[in-house]
């Protein structure tokens, strides 16, 4: 309906962010809270890499960006794509893993670069470009599927957190209290 020129609208209010609708959904300690929060600590990662001066500060903010990527992703891989397929998301898993796979690929041509290249920034850009439009499909979407349809959520939060802990014997799943 069209509005005239001498009507105010009001602002609508802002949908809320992929991660804010996930959050809403998760409960304390769940596979989707520490999903959520490895989420963040990746984009926290990223932005420590990104702002690295060049040379051994870059290799060290990839190395941990490394673990922590590495770790939620095979936990991903292991315990919440194979949830995507019980609950006839096939398609959805199969462009989970092919991102991630990718996103593999990169990670160790990166590794390859020089840190005190440009070209290293540029790749690391890349990566994280990636990553967070996956992590944007995840937490929109794919999770929330997951978090509505799968019958056994107390399965997926005690898998997802046994297979992060076996990549990163941080003995760290989370650090919301849990």
């Amino acid at each position: 309906m069209a509005r005239s020129a001498a009507t105010k609208s009001q602002p609508e209010p802002s949908a809320p962010s992929s991660a804010e609708a996930a959050r809403a959904v998760a409960e304390p300690g769940d596979w989707l809270s520490c999903a959520l929060e490895h989420h963040d600590h990746i984009r926290a990662c990223f932005e420590t890499a990104r702002r690295a001066p060049p040379g051994g500060a870059r290799v060290a903010a990839m190395k941990g960006l490394g673990v922590v990527l590495n770790g939620h992703s095979l936990a991903e891989e292991v315990v919440l794509y194979p949830a995507l397929v019980a609950i006839d998301a096939g398609k959805d898993a199969k462009t989970a893993y092919a991102e991630q796979t990718e996103a593999k690929i990169q990670m160790a041509d990166l590794e390859r670069l020089s840190p005190e290249s440009p070209d290293w920034q540029a790749q690391l850009e890349k990566i994280q470009a990636a990553v967070l439009a996956h992590m944007e499909d995840e937490e929109s979407s794919w999770f929330l599927e997951i978090k509505e349809r799968y019958p056994d959520q107390a399965k997926l939060t005690a898998r997802y957190r046994e297979e992060f802990e076996r990549y990163t014997r941080t003995g760290v799943v989370a650090t919301n209290g849990t």
